[in-house]
C-alpha cells in the first residue's frame, strides 16, 4: 500500500538536515522493476506505520524533527531498479538501529519485489571529530611557523627598540650619538644617524655622528681627550669622509665597512668583525698616501700628549702588577697560529648567538651550547675541555668555574679578569 500525504505533511517532514544529525542511516535498495522515488518513500512510511510503537513512529519522528528528510536516489537499467536510501537522524544509537533495521523489513514497492540492506549507519560526530582534530593541527601548525615568535625574538625586538630610544643628541653641534660618549675612554665615529642608530641596536653606546660631510667642532674636541676609531662606509663617499676626518681631528684608528655595504646595513656579526680589523691612522694613511696638513698640525701636539698619558698609565700599571708579572705567565707568542686560527674562526661563527663552544686539545667541538648553560655544564663536565670560546663578557664567576675544570684557553668578546689573576689564557676578539 502507497500513503499519500498531504501538503502539510510534507511541509513539515525533513525539519533536520543531515548537517546537523548525530548519526546517518545508509542503505541500498534493489527492486525487480521500475519504481520512482515517491514510491520507494510511501512504501518506507506505509510499510513501517505502527511497527515500532507511537514513540518510533517515522511520521511522528520527522514532525518533532528527530529524523530528517528521507534521500532516495535511484537509477534504472534493463527494468530493474537499484539505489541508495539516505537518512538523518538525531535519536540515539539503539533507536537509530531499530529505524534501519525497520527499513529491512520492506519486501515490496508497489508490485515489484524489493530488498532494502543497511549498509552502515554512520556516526557524523566522529567524521566531524576527525575534521576538528585536523583542522587543529593545521592552524597550529600555522600558528607556530608565522604568527607566534618565540619568547627570545620577543627579548630581542624589545631589546632592540629600548636601544633604539637611547640614541640621543650631543654636544653644542646636537650630533646623534650613543648613551654612553662622556663615560667611554674609546669613541667610535661614523657617519650618519643611521649608523649610530644600527650600531646603538647591536650594544655599541660610545657611537657618535659626523652627521654631513665636515667634521663638526664637537668631535675635533672629543678626539683631543679621547681614543677615536673612525667606522665609515665601504664606497667613495667613506673614503672622502675618511679624509676629512684626518685632516683635522685627531684620529687614532680606521674601520671601514666591507665593500659597497653601508655601516647602517651591517648586521652584528658584520660589525664585529670590521671592528676587529681596525689598523691605526698612521697606517691608513701611510697605505693611501695620506698627509697631514698645517691644519692639523695643533692637533699632532695633543695626539703626543695624549699617547704620553696612556703611556704614563699603561707604566703605571706595569709597575703596579711587575710581581705578578713574573710569574711563568703565557703569552700571547704562546698560542700558536693554528689555535689563534681556530680560535678566530670560531669566534666568528659565535657573533650574535649568544652561545658558547668547547674544544679539546685537539681543537675539535666537543659541544655547542648557551651561554646561560655553561656554567652548570661545566660544573657537571666529565670530559677534558681544552679550551671555551663565548659569545659574551668574561668575568670572575666563569674563570673561577673554568679554573676547576682545568681550561686552559678561555676566549670571548671582552674581559673583566686579568690573564695576570688566573692561571688560564684569557683572550679578546680584538687580540684574535
Amino acid at each position: 500500500m502507497i500513503k499519500i500525504f498531504n501538503k502539510s505533511e510534507v511541509k513539515n517532514m525533513g525539519k533536520i538536515s543531515i548537517a546537523s544529525a548525530k548519526y546517518i542511516i545508509h542503505a541500498d535498495i534493489n527492486v525487480d522493476g521500475i519504481v520512482d522515488k515517491p514510491d520507494v518513500i510511501g512504501a518506507v512510511f506505509g510499510q513501517t506505520e505502527g511497527l515500532l510503537g507511537a514513540d518510533l513512529e517515522l511520521r511522528e519522528l520527522q514532525r518533532s524533527g528527530r529524523i530528517g528528510r528521507i534521500e532516495v536516489d535511484l537509477t534504472t537499467k534493463n527494468g530493474k531498479t537499484s539505489g541508495t536510501i539516505t537518512i538523518p537522524s538525531s535519536l540515539d544509537k539503539a533507536e537509530t538501529c531499530i529505524i534501519g533495521a525497520a527499513l529491512e523489513i520492506i519486501q515490496r514497492i508497489g508490485p515489484c519485489n524489493a530488498n532494502i540492506k543497511v549498509r552502515e549507519i554512520e556516526d557524523v560526530r566522529i567524521s566531524k571529530r576527525k575534521y576538528v582534530v585536523e583542522r587543529a593541527k593545521s592552524l597550529l601548525k600555522e600558528l607556530m611557523d608565522k604568527m607566534l615568535p618565540d619568547s627570545q625574538e620577543i627579548a630581542d625586538e624589545v631589546a632592540s627598540a629600548v636601544r633604539i630610544m637611547e640614541v640621543k643628541e650631543y654636544g653644542k653641534d646636537r650630533l646623534p650619538a650613543g648613551p654612553n660618549i662622556d663615560d667611554a675612554d674609546e669613541i667610535i665615529v661614523v657617519e650618519g644617524r643611521a649608523d649610530v642608530v644600527n650600531l646603538v641596536k647591536h650594544g655599541f653606546k660610545n657611537v657618535i655622528a659626523m652627521n654631513g660631510s665636515s667634521v663638526p667642532q664637537t668631535i675635533i674636541d672629543l678626539s683631543k681627550r679621547k681614543t677615536i676609531t673612525a667606522f665609515v662606509d665601504g664606497d667613495r663617499g667613506g673614503d672622502l669622509n675618511l679624509k676629512e676626518l684626518l685632516s683635522v681631528a685627531d684620529i687614532d684608528f680606521v674601520v671601514k665597512a666591507p665593500e659597497g655595504l653601508e655601516v647602517e646595513e651591517l648586521t652584528k656579526k658584520e660589525i664585529h668583525k670590521a671592528l676587529r680589523g681596525k689598523i691605526t691612522a698612521e697606517q691608513y694613511m701611510l697605505d693611501h698616501n695620506i698627509n697631514v696638513t698645517s691644519e692639523n698640525a695643533s692637533s699632532e701636539n695633543t695626539k703626543q700628549q695624549k699617547s704620553n698619558s696612556q703611556n704614563a698609565q699603561r707604566n703605571s700599571a706595569n709597575a703596579n702588577n711587575q710581581n705578578k708579572k713574573r710569574q711563568a705567565k703565557p703569552t700571547l707568542n704562546n698560542v700558536s697560529k693554528e689555535e689563534l686560527a681556530k680560535f678566530k674562526e670560531i669566534s666568528d661563527e659565535l657573533v650574535g648567538t649568544k652561545g658558547a663552544c668547547l674544544l679539546n686539545d685537539k681543537l675539535e667541538i666537543l659541544a655547542k651550547i648557551p651561554i646561560s648553560e655553561l656554567q652548570s655544564i661545566i660544573h657537571d663536565l666529565n670530559m677534558d675541555v681544552y679550551a671555551i670560546v663565548v659569545d659574551d663578557m668574561i668575568d670572575k664567576k666563569l674563570v673561577n668555574a673554568c679554573e676547576k675544570a682545568k681550561v686552559k684557553y678561555l676566549v670571548g668578546n671582552e674581559t673583566k679578569v686579568s690573564n695576570s689573576s688566573t692561571p688560564i689564557r684569557i683572550l679578546t676578539y680584538d687580540e684574535l
